[in-house]
């Protein structure tokens, strides 16, 4: 902070900028050394990132955008200080609809205020990463002032952190959906730090690799560090040198996902060709291919086939069918007593091979709202590992316990309804019972004291369960979610995994006899019963630490044994009941609630409607009353508005679900409303109310839309509407504007008007 001092200590560079430092990147467990907001000359919006090193000197390599330079007692490959800064940027204007929305302008660039030779930081190989985000060294102080002035001459008047603090985050893009983008050659994803590194480590190996001179990369990385991100991006850069690769995963759900959301667009020869099985190699010609990648390597298994009697080792026939192998890899997500993925036994068959191992690892954490924290907490409650993190204070991320399972499902549905994105899992403890007849009524999962039934996936559905809309009304597994994500999971956390005393005790015996994960059990316990119980308990474990990490938002349990539920919730210090209802019922309002004896109506505090606007309508039979500052407040719940809203009479809170108007309003956004605006309504978006409206959204009476007017003359020389639209801004074209003649525009009420998107 002293170097930075120094920079903005010039007399130009106005007094009323605004510095933020550390700032967190959304979804993601990165942070920004250094922000400056101001204006610029013709006083845009503007946002100068800096990112900070403290290297004395760093050397050139030959992979893109890698240096190499002195961390700790060693000399480590980091990506170039120039394309870090950028990468932020490009992460920033991805996920903020704030800074996308409202053109704010984002400046990156890099300073190395220790570093004296710029030689290898501004090699010509960089120029394309210091075009974009120019570096600075310990003589440039100056020029890094320079470049301040030059993008920031006018202060922050506007409040433009404030607004890019507060803006809406748009959740993290999900792989399949962006598969065929990726395919197709385009730059979905922005690869950062050690993403990055493993990327270009990768791609430089299979450059070099031989039937000789054979490689092994083994990339160690938890959930949500981007594993199958960089695979995938792998798989489209050495297909695109004209090289044999293949996608390797055993997991059949993931694969049978991508060939759905593929297929239309590439031939089904053509799909199997890019992603296999990992059984698919064991008549395999030494070194045919240039490259396996290998995702999810930790679920290998031994032998191959149906049977399980194909092949000798799954690992050996990969690494002796590639040039180059290439495994990602979290030991923490082998599930069954089948799955042979340790990096150990890869090590082991490297060396058989004669290929040379090479040893990354990912950390950049997008999942679990790129809360590193909150997957440590995961590991320390379900006592796989010790870790600092034993409560999940501080931790931005949506975990609770509910104290059934029908409220447990309940939410999961509420979530869903947004994106299709929420499911919910559980441990197999249950048996499939409705498999056995197809239309079968039988439930699988049933607790009557909760009255509480449902299905495991349906058979039909298949693999494809986690894609399916009506899926939600079905309990998925490990084996239908391992390898995908969602917004939001559900886990039911059956009598397999009980605590007592503080201590988690599992047992395979709990399991239903149908799992397959812990086939074998009893024949090992039989041998050694330490060793199968060992064995079993990191099974177990590693399944509920799969599950409780598949949503990128957030997580919800039940617990079947009621000590246990209790326990989790004294984990995370559950809410009352009462607060876990407004939870419930104000799903992601980003305002806080204000408990009754500090409301002062339209002094501090406007109410929140529970009204669920459906870009759209009001929810069947409710209509909206006139709220003036004479009303009881107690008929309303209340929340604070940001500071850059006054409270007063006729404002309320809304939250908008649907999809007709998502390029001004995203689905389940919260938004600030005027009731009976005066004034013109042209080009304004509006609630309005019409018996002839059928909303393609919900098929109600209300909808939002952006109003427009064609006015004639009448004879009293005054005017009326020739016609009235109601137009979507959508960014799906099915959407269409509603029109009103003179006649049926008469019976149009416009109820409200939108103020503001709060998030």
């Amino acid at each position: 902070m002293m170097y930075m001092n120094n920079v903005l200590g010039d007399p130009d560079i106005p007094d009323d900028a605004c510095v933020a430092i550390e700032y967190k990147l959304p979804q993601s467990a990165k942070r920004i050394d250094f922000i400056l907001t101001g204006k610029d000359a013709e006083r845009k919006d503007t946002a100068i990132i800096v990112e900070l090193k403290q290297w004395e000197a760093a050397s050139v390599t030959s992979k893109d955008a890698i240096v190499t330079t002195r961390l700790g007692r060693g000399v480590r490959e980091v990506t170039h200080p120039s394309y870090q800064a950028w990468s932020y940027a490009a992460l920033l204007q991805d996920f903020n609809e704030t800074v996308r929305d409202e053109g704010i302008v984002l400046k990156p660039c890099a300073y190395l205020h220790n570093c004296v030779s710029g030689s290898a930081i501004n090699d010509p190989r960089y120029e394309e990463h210091t075009r974009k985000a120019p570096v600075f060294l310990r003589s440039d102080a100056g020029r890094l002032t320079d470049f301040i002035k030059q993008n920031v001459k006018y202060g922050d008047n506007d409040r433009i952190m404030y607004r890019i603090d507060r803006g809406k985050i748009r959740p993290s893009r999900n792989l399949a959906d962006q598969l065929l983008s990726m395919l197709q050659g385009n730059l979905a994803f922005v690869m950062i730090d050690d993403q990055k590194i493993v990327y270009e480590t990768a791609l430089q190996l299979t450059g070099t690799a031989t039937a000789e001179d054979k490689h092994v990369l083994i990339v160690e990385g938890g959930p949500g560090t981007g594993k199958s991100v960089v695979a995938v991006n792998l798989l489209v850069a050495i297909t695109d040198r004209e090289k044999l690769a293949q996608y390797v995963t055993k997991n059949a759900a993931p694969r049978t996902v991508y060939e759905s959301k593929l297929t239309g667009s590439f031939t089904k020869s053509h799909i199997s060709n890019l992603f296999k099985g990992s059984g698919a190699y064991t008549q395999s010609e030494p070194d045919i291919f240039d490259a396996l990648i290998v995702d999810e390597a930790h679920r290998l298994n031994e032998k191959s086939g149906m049977y399980q009697n194909l092949g000798e080792n799954q690992i050996k026939e990969i690494i002796a069918a590639a040039k180059c192998s290439i495994f990602f890899i979290d030991e923490d997500q082998r599930v069954t007593l089948k799955d042979i993925g340790e990096k150990r036994e890869i090590r082991h068959w490297a060396t058989q091979l004669g290929a040379t191992v090479h040893e990354l690892a990912l950390e950049s954490q997008f999942r679990c709202n790129g809360s590193d924290g909150y997957l440590a907490w995961v590991d320390n409650t379900l006592q796989i590992r010790p870790t600092a993190n034993q409560t999940l204070d501080d931790i931005n991320y949506d975990f609770r316990v509910f104290d059934s399972p029908t409220a447990l499902r309940d939410a999961i549905f509420e979530r869903n309804r947004a994106a299709n994105k929420a499911r919910l899992v559980a441990g197999y403890c249950w048996d499939w019972v409705s498999k056995k007849a197809s239309g079968s009524n039988e439930m699988d999962i049933t607790m009557p004291e909760h009255n509480f039934a449902m299905k495991w996936n349906l058979a039909s559905d298949g693999n494809l369960w986690i894609l399916k809309p009506e899926s939600v009304s079905e309990v998925g597994c490990i084996h239908t979610c391992q390898g995908l994500e969602i917004d939001y999971v559900g886990v039911i956390i059956g009598p397999d995994l009980v605590v007592r005393d503080g201590e988690v005790i599992t047992d395979a015996a709990k399991r239903s006899s149908q799992d397959r994960s812990v086939h074998g059990y009893k024949g090992l316990y039989k041998q050694d019963p330490e060793a199968a119980k060992t064995k079993a308990d990191a099974i177990i474990k590693n399944t509920y630490r799969t599950l409780m990490t598949r949503g990128a938002k957030g997580c919800y349990i039940y617990c079947t044994d009621e000590e246990t539920n209790v326990w989790f919730a004294q984990q995370i210090g559950a809410m009352s009941e009462e607060g876990k209802a407004l939870e419930d019922k104000y799903a992601n309002l980003p305002l806080r609630l204000l408990p009754p004896e500090e409301v002062r109506p339209f002094e501090n505090a406007v109410p929140v409607y529970d009204l669920k606007v459906a870009a759209g309508q009001f929810s069947d039979l409710q209509t909206v009353e006139e709220v003036t500052g004479t009303c009881n407040s107690a008929d309303y719940d209340w929340v604070e508005l940001p500071d850059t809203f006054r409270a007063q009479p006729g404002l309320f809170v809304t939250q908008v679900i649907g999809e007709s108007m998502n390029r001004r309003i995203p689905n389940g956004a919260w938004c600030l409303f005027k009731l009976n605006p005066g004034g013109t309504r042209q080009g304004k978006i509006v609630i309005v109310q019409h018996r002839d409206i059928q909303d393609p959204d919900t098929g109600g009476q209300f909808t939002i839309k952006l109003y427009e007017s064609e006015k004639t003359g009448a004879e009293d020389e005054g005017w009326s509407h020739a016609r009235i639209l109601l137009r979507p801004v959508s960014s799906f074209p099915e959407y269409e504007a509603m029109v009103f003649n003179e006649e049926s525009a008469m019976g149009l009420k416009v109820i409200a008007e939108l103020v503001a998107v709060l998030g």
